[in-house]
């Protein structure tokens, strides 16, 4: 099970305890991050940094058929969820038919900031982009190194090179948005901003997340 996280330099923590998570539930799945710095190295990402860009992985995340060499299937990320079960249920769900699968939340941000004083946009589809299931092999997923680099914010995060047909549904419980869902979680997202940032101290699911941090300490010292 391949699994695509996001890499922000800036939010190192998050991504460690977000990984950690990955791994306490499912020994099993094959991590890569998505630095954009070795993505450059790589010569697969090119883009000027873009100052509405809450994240270094904004854009990466679309390069993920193409790291797989257009075939199999992927499960992408932001770094900033904390999973609460095995990240195997979510490929369990996988359909041939579909060229991606997400959570279709209809997100309203209820502040205009969020991580640490960052641009919070209000868009078509906001967040459908923080957990894709990726069918890698699917004709429509041809994406190129090329138009990751040159295509919009919004013709990527709203996938609008697919058809509405081939976008799939996921349920809610593995990209559950901390002070927005309302279902039992399996997956959590701290999409305004995490216990790793001072004003989010005391935010929703706050204190799984210092349980899981504490646990990967502790391990570490072994």
């Amino acid at each position: 099970m391949k699994v695509f996280v996001g890499y922000d330099s800036q939010q190192h923590e998050a991504y460690k305890v977000c990984k950690y998570s990955i791994l306490k539930h499912c020994k099993t799945a094959e991590i890569t991050s998505l630095d954009q710095q070795i993505l450059r190295k790589q010569g697969l990402y090119w883009r000027d940094a873009d100052p509405l860009a809450s994240t270094e992985f904004t854009y990466t995340r679309f390069l993920v058929p193409q790291l797989c060499n257009y075939s199999g299937w992927a499960l992408y990320m932001d770094s900033d969820f904390l999973w609460l079960s095995s990240v195997e249920e979510v490929f369990n769900l996988k359909d041939l038919k579909y060229a991606v699968q997400v959570v279709k939340h209809e997100h309203k941000p209820k502040t205009t900031k969020k991580m640490n004083n960052k641009l919070q946009a209000e868009y078509p589809r906001k967040n459908w982009s923080s957990l894709v299931l990726w069918n890698c092999g699917h004709a429509k997923n041809k994406l190129t190194a090329q138009q990751v680099n040159q295509w919009s914010a919004a013709m990527l995060h709203q996938f609008k090179w697919l058809p509405d047909q081939a976008i799939g549904q996921l349920p809610e419980q593995y990209n559950y948005l901390v002070g927005y869902s309302t279902t039992e979680p399996k997956a959590v997202h701290y999409t305004d901003g995490g216990p790793w940032f001072e004003e989010y101290n005391n935010t929703e699911y706050a204190d799984n997340w210092r349980q899981y941090q504490q646990q990967l300490l502790a391990d570490n010292k072994i």
